[in-house]
C-alpha cells in the first residue's frame, strides 16, 4: 500500500513551509499531511504589534496563544494523525529540527502507528536532554546568544519564547541567515523567514521524552544530514546518529547525506523528495 508522509516542523515554523516539498512529493506520486503542532499555523500569534511600524513594548508584553502548550500536548496532537494516517497504509513519520523531540516522543509512546521514522536534522536525543547538548563540544560553534537581539519580552514572564523575525536589526538578519540559510539568496532568505511565526513553546521535553530502545528502538530509522547545517552542525547530527544505533545496535540508522543548509532542502527541495521517495519504496 501506499505509505503516507507525516511532516513535522520545527521552532517557530508550521506546515506552511513544507508546501514546496509537498508538490515535489505529490508529482512523483506520494501522499503527504503537513502538521500544524498546536499553536502553530492559524493557531498562532501574530499582534498588531508584531506589525510595521512595531510597537516594541507591546510586542514583549501581548499575551501569546501557545503559552501553555507542553510537549505532551503536540505528542497527542502528533498521535491523532498519525491514527488516522495509518488507516490509509504505512506511515512514515519525517520531522525536521525541533519537531524531531515531538517525533521521538511520539515514537516512544506509539510505536505501532509508524513505519518508518526519519529525522532531517533534527533533535532526537539519546543520552542528554535537548537543552544539555547544547554545552557540549559539538555545538561549540553555535551561539544561541547570536538572536538576543531579536528577543522580545521576557520568555519567564510571558510563557513564551518570542522572536521578532521583522525585525530591521542588520545584526539579527544576519545572524538568522548565517544560521539558517547562509546559501540562500537575500529573496529566498526574506521569504522564508516571513513563514516563521513568533512564539514557540518553552517544553522540550525531559528524561523520558529520550528515545526509548523498547518502543522508539525497534522502528526503522533513517537520519537524513544536512552537510551545511550551521544551526545544527555536523557533529551534533553524527552524535546524535552514533547514540541511536548504540542503543539500539540490531536496528541502527539508514544514513543519507544532503548538502545545504538547515533550510535549503526546503527551499529546493527536489533533492530531498527523491530521497524521501527512496524510503517510500521500503515501507510500501
Amino acid at each position: 500500500m501506499q505509505p503516507t508522509f507525516v511532516l513535522v516542523h520545527g521552532a517557530f515554523a508550521n506546515s506552511f513551509s513544507f508546501a514546496p516539498l509537498q508538490a515535489e512529493l505529490g508529482l512523483l506520486g506520494h501522499r503527504s499531511v503537513a502538521v500544524d503542532l498546536p499553536g502553530h499555523g492559524f493557531e498562532a500569534t501574530f499582534t498588531r504589534a508584531y506589525q510595521t511600524p512595531q510597537d516594541a513594548e507591546g510586542l514583549a508584553t501581548a499575551p501569546g496563544s501557545i503559552k501553555g502548550v507542553t510537549l505532551a500536548d503536540n505528542v497527542a496532537h502528533l498521535i491523532g494523525i498519525l491514527e488516522r494516517a495509518k488507516q490509509n497504509g504505512p506511515v512514515i513519520l519525517v520531522s525536521h529540527s525541533r519537531g524531531g523531540i515531538t517525533a521521538t516522543a511520539a515514537a516512544n509512546a506509539r510505536p505501532d502507528l509508524i513505519d518508518r521514522i526519519v529525522y532531517v536534522s533534527a533533535w532526537c536525543p539519546v543520552r542528554l536532554e535537548v537543552g544539555d547538548y547544547y554545552a557540549e563540544p559539538e555545538m561549540a560553534g553555535v551561539d544561541p546568544a547570536a538572536f538576543a537581539s531579536a528577543l522580545a519580552g521576557n520568555p519567564a514572564e510571558l510563557g513564551v519564547l518570542r522572536v521578532n523575525f521583522r525585525t530591521a536589526n542588520p545584526d539579527s538578519l544576519a545572524a538568522f541567515r548565517a544560521a539558517f540559510l547562509a546559501d540562500g539568496t537575500d529573496e529566498q532568505f526574506l521569504t522564508f523567514l516571513n513563514t516563521f511565526q513568533p512564539d514557540e513553546n518553552l517544553d522540550v521535553g525531559g528524561p523520558a521524552d529520550r528515545a526509548q530502545a523498547a518502543t522508539w528502538g525497534r522502528i526503522p530509522k533513517t537520519y537524513i544530514r544536512l552537510a551545511d547545517d550551521a544551526c545544527m552542525p555536523l557533529a551534533i547530527q553524527d552524535r546524535l546518529i552514533r547514540e541511536g544505533d548504540e542503543l539500539t545496535p540490531d536496528n541502527p540508522y539508514d544514513v543519507r547525506t544532503l548538502a545545504g543548509s538547515h533550510l535549503k532542502w526546503l527551499v529546493d527541495p527536489a533533492p530531498a523528495a527523491r530521497v524521501l521517495g527512496e524510503l517510500a519504496a521500503l515501507a510500501g
